[in-house]
C-alpha cells in the first residue's frame, strides 16, 4: 500500500555511519533510520548477538518464561529506577500500553471517564489511541471518530496545564516527550519536567514520559528525562532500544507498576528471545563505550558549529537540540533539502515542515560530525541564498 513517499534510493549494506546503495554510492547517515540505529549499521556486537541467538532460539511466546526478557527488564528498570516493564514491538504499542495502564489505574480509583493530558505538536504513534494523543491534525484527518479521553494543551506551557487541572477534574495522567521530535526538535524550559512532576504529585496524576525518540543515549543521557532529575511514573521506549530489531517497552514504577496483570494486556512477539538479546547487546555497548556522554559532547560541538555558520543568515530562525538530536528551523518549507542532501551522499530529514532534523548515530567520529555540519550548512545556505551559490544546486 502506498503509505510512504519513498526517496529514489535503496540501500544494500551499511557499516557504522555509512550506507551503500545498489549502485555502490556511499552515503553518510545523519538520520539513523529515524533515531533507531544509534550504534550505526552492522555493529559487530549486535550482529554477533543476533547470529548467536538466531542459532539457538528466536521465539516461544509469552506463555513461557523468557530468561533474556527478564534480564533485559532488570537492566532497564535498574538504569531507569523503575519497577516493572511490559515489552511490545514498537513505540506505538509501548504508548498504547501506557494509555491503557493510565485508564485502568483510574478506573480502579473510581474515575469513570478518565482523561490523559497531551501536548500540541506531539507525536506518539499511529494506532487509533496514539494517533489521538498525537498533536498533528493532518495525521488524524480521515480516521475519525478518534478515541475519547484526551485533553490537549500547548507544549512547555505550565500555566495551560494548571488551567486544565482546574477545568478537567477527570485528568489522571500527563503524556509527553522530554524533547519533541516529530514536532520539530522542541526543547522545553530547563525546569519544565520538574514543574510537571510537581503538578502531577499535587493532583495525583501519573507522569508518563515518551522516550521513544529521545531514549537510549540520544540526548546525552541514557534517558532524556534524566537531564531534569525527575522520575516519571511511566516511561516508554522503542526506536534505539535494539538498533533496528523491532521492540518496544513500557516501564512503570510505584503504584503504576502494579496495574497490569494477567489478561489485562499482552503481545505475541513482545520481548521474544531474539529482540531481547539484541537490546541487551545495545545496552552493553552504550554503557561500555559511554556513548550517551559522547553524544552530549558531540551534540554541543555540532550545534556550535551550525550556529557559527548559520546564525544571522536570513531564513534561519533557530538552531537547537540536545545531544545528537538537532534541529535547524527555517522560515519556509524545507522538504527540497532532503533530495539535495541525498544527491550529495547525505541522509537528513525535514520534520514539522521547516525543521531540518539531524539524528546521526551515536558512534560517529569527529570527522563525520564535521562533515555533517559542513554539508548541512552548505546545503541550507544554497537553499536560502541560491544566487550566492552554485546555480545548479546539484552539489558534488
Amino acid at each position: 500500500m502506498p503509505t510512504y513517499s519513498r526517496l529514489p534510493v535503496a540501500f544494500e549494506r551499511g557499516e557504522g555511519a555509512w550506507l551503500w546503495d545498489e549502485q555502490g554510492k556511499r552515503y553518510l547517515d545523519a538520520l539513523s533510520g529515524i533515531a533507531v540505529c544509534g550504534l550505526g549499521h552492522a555493529h559487530p556486537a549486535v550482529g554477533a548477538a543476533l547470529c548467536d541467538q538466531a542459532g539457538k532460539l528466536i521465539h516461544t511466546s509469552n506463555l513461557y518464561a523468557i530468561p533474556l526478557q527478564t534480564e533485559l527488564g532488570n537492566r532497564l528498570c535498574g538504569a531507569a529506577g523503575m519497577d516493572r516493564v511490559f515489552f511490545a514491538n514498537s513505540g506505538a504499542e509501548a504508548n498504547e500500553a501506557a494509555i491503557k495502564l493510565a485508564r485502568l489505574h483510574a478506573h480502579r480509583r473510581g474515575i469513570a471517564n478518565p482523561a490523559v493530558l497531551v501536548m500540541e505538536n506531539a507525536f506518539h504513534g499511529r494506532t487509533l489511541a496514539t494517533l489521538t494523543a498525537t498533536g498533528n491534525r493532518k495525521a488524524q484527518a480521515g480516521f475519525e471518530p478518534l478515541v475519547q479521553g484526551f485533553v490537549r494543551v500547548p507544549y512547555d506551557d505550565l500555566d495551560a496545564v494548571a488551567k486544565a487541572a482546574e477545568n478537567r477534574p477527570n485528568i489522571v495522567a500527563v503524556l509527553l516527550e522530554p524533547v519533541q521530535g516529530e514536532g520539530g526538535i522542541v526543547v522545553p524550559a530547563e525546569d519544565y519536567l520538574q514543574q510537571l512532576r510537581a503538578l502531577c504529585d499535587r493532583h495525583d496524576w501519573l507522569l508518563m514520559v515518551d522516550e521513544i525518540q529521545t531514549g537510549m543515549g540520544r540526548t546525552g543521557r541514557l534517558f532524556a528525562h534524566q537531564w531534569s532529575r525527575v522520575k516519571p511514573d511511566v516511561m516508554t521506549l522503542a526506536k534505539g532500544l535494539a538498533n533496528g530489531v523491532p521492540i518496544g517497552a513500557c516501564l512503570a514504577s510505584g503504584a503504576a507498576a502494579e496495574v497490569l496483570g494477567p489478561g489485562s494486556h499482552g503481545s505475541t512477539f513482545g520481548g521474544n528471545p531474539l529482540a531481547s538479546r539484541a537490546a541487551l547487546s545495545v545496552l552493553e555497548v552504550l554503557e561500555n563505550e559511554d556513548l550517551p556522554a559522547r553524544a552530549a559532547v558531540l551534540g554541543d560541538w555540532m550545534i556550535d558549529g551550525l550556529r557559527t555558520r548559520l546564525n544571522g543568515i536570513d531564513g534561519v530562525n533557530d538552531i537547537r537540540g540536545r545531544g545528537l538530536m538537532i534541529g535547524i528551523e527555517l522560515d519556509r518549507p524545507g522538504a527540497g533539502l532532503v533530495q539535495a542532501a541525498l544527491a550529495r551522499g547525505l541522509l537528513i530529514n525535514v520534520t514539522a515542515g521547516s525543521v531540518v532534523r539531524l539524528l546521526p548515530p551515536l558512534i560517529i567520529d569527529d570527522d563525520q560530525a564535521n562533515e555533517i555540519v559542513d554539508e548541512v550548512s552548505g546545503l541550507i545556505l544554497e537553499f536560502l541564498q541560491p544566487h550566492s551559490a552554485d546555480s545548479t544546486g546539484e552539489g558534488s
